[in-house]
């Protein structure tokens, strides 16, 4: 018998939000966590991204909660990106207004004021990253007083970017009878303090494998130098489909955009330091087939559920074999495959072998060969990005030409000038001949 979302507790209409949103049947994580959490009980979690995680705890947690006062929030949904929280938040905000709750998501890289004055009206659900939700508590702006439900997503991510202690002192400050839910991709010793502090008796789920699968994936090592590596990215793309490039700095995601664009592709990039709305936008582009690639730092490693990414290109090696599958990790999902190449310059051989023996791999190191790539996606419908010596030439063509246009309009003119003069002395020399015979005719009469 297939199993719906009535057979697991959800109310009625929050069943007939859920059909007006396309969401008819349950997946597993969803069928696994929905029952307990409805009832009440702490869950541990352990479930892949893109699992559909995100309705597995949305829904009972939108069936559950309270109506607020202004500050005042009921539940609370804690995030480690700005990307993931905003990405939770409009897949659940649309569900939420037919139940009549009310969501909003704070994060940093936006206006104080406008998320004051939606929690001044009251607001039910915030989605949030930990630094910008504290600061606002910090400035009295809300309380976690009232909050009697709190989900973690990404956990293992938020110990891994130093949240850990951020998210202890939300928790402190949240209700001490409070609904603690924890999803992670890993269930490592840092997400296990957690548990281990604040869950009561939880129910452990786990969903999918254990680890970040990489065996679906082709891999490619390629030894090059660092001069061409932005020029094999950018070939990489081209042959597999559309990819993420992932450097190791802010400002080699700003240097390697520039590259990979005068290399004729049509890129965007993420990283910490970029506002808001251009991450979102990033995002939104490469989703709607818009842009080749996005190049970005590890804060787009996790949490981010994108699909069509048929390539991953390791501009620089990741920090361990870790971050390697999670990086990876973009690519061959739900049962498709992808490439995922990495640029190995000679002195990180060392490091890059270190990573393969973390993640299970043993691959040669070869010359770059764009033929043994798989192509996944042919992208030649996306406009290329124009390259900017193009554009160069065609403005100084232009200037040029328009400077030679004003040097044969300033001639002209010259000429036309000279001969409006030679015109104008004529015309003098006429009048003052007739001027001179006039008078010697006024001299012969008298």
């Amino acid at each position: 018998m297939n199993v719906s979302f009535a057979h697991l507790g959800v109310s009625s209409k929050l069943r007939q939000e859920l059909s007006k949103a396309g969401f008819n049947e349950p997946f597993e994580v969803q069928r696994e966590t929905i029952p307990d959490m409805i009832l009440g009980h702490d869950i541990c979690c352990r479930a892949p991204t893109g699992s559909g995680k995100t309705l597995a705890f949305g829904i009972p947690l939108l069936d559950r909660v309270g109506k607020a006062e202004p500050h005042l929030p009921r539940a609370l949904i804690l995030t480690p990106t700005r990307e993931l929280a905003q990405q939770i938040h409009e897949v659940l905000s649309e569900i939420s207004w037919g139940v009549n709750r009310r969501m909003m998501a704070i994060y940093g890289g936006v206006s104080y004021s406008k998320q004051i004055r939606k929690l001044e009206r009251g607001v039910d659900i915030v989605v949030a990253c930990p630094g910008r939700l504290l600061d606002l508590v910090e400035q009295g702006k809300l309380s976690l007083e009232d909050v009697d439900i709190v989900i973690i997503d990404e956990a293992d991510r938020m110990a891994d970017m130093g949240f850990t202690e951020p998210v202890c002192e939300i928790l402190d400050a949240c209700s001490p009878t409070r609904q603690t839910v924890l999803f992670s991709a890993t269930l490592d010793d840092d997400v296990s303090h957690i548990r281990d502090a604040y869950q009561d008796n939880p129910v452990t789920i786990e969903v999918g494998p254990k680890e970040v699968a990489i065996d679906e994936m082709e891999h490619h090592f390629w030894l090059t130098k660092s001069s061409m590596k932005s020029k094999f990215a950018a070939e990489a793309i081209r042959k597999s489909g559309r990819g993420f490039v992932f450097c190791r700095t802010r400002a080699g995601v700003e240097r390697v955009s520039k590259e990979m664009s005068q290399e004729g592709l049509q890129v965007t990039s993420i990283h910490g330091g970029m506002q808001q709305n251009k991450r979102k936008r990033a995002v939104e582009e490469f989703a709607d087939s818009r842009t080749h690639a996005i190049v970005a730092t590890d804060v787009a490693a996790r949490g981010l559920d994108i699909k069509g990414v048929h390539c991953v290109v390791h501009y620089d090696p990741p920090e361990n074999g870790k971050s390697f599958k999670h990086r990876s990790g973009r690519t061959a999902r739900a049962g498709e495959s992808g490439n995922v190449i990495s640029l190995v310059q000679h002195p990180q051989k060392n490091k890059w072998s270190k990573i393969q023996k973390e993640v299970g791999l043993n691959v040669q190191y070869l010359k770059p060969v764009l033929d043994d790539l798989t192509q996944h996606e042919d992208i030649s419908y996306i406009k290329p990005e124009q390259r900017k010596s193009d554009r160069g030439q065609k403005a100084k063509y232009t200037r040029g030409h328009q400077r030679g246009n004003g040097r044969h309009r300033g001639q002209n003119r010259g000429k036309n000038r000279g001969q409006s003069q030679g015109h104008s002395q004529n015309r003098g020399q006429s009048r003052g001949k007739s001027r001179g015979q006039g008078r010697s005719r006024r001299r012969s009469r008298y």
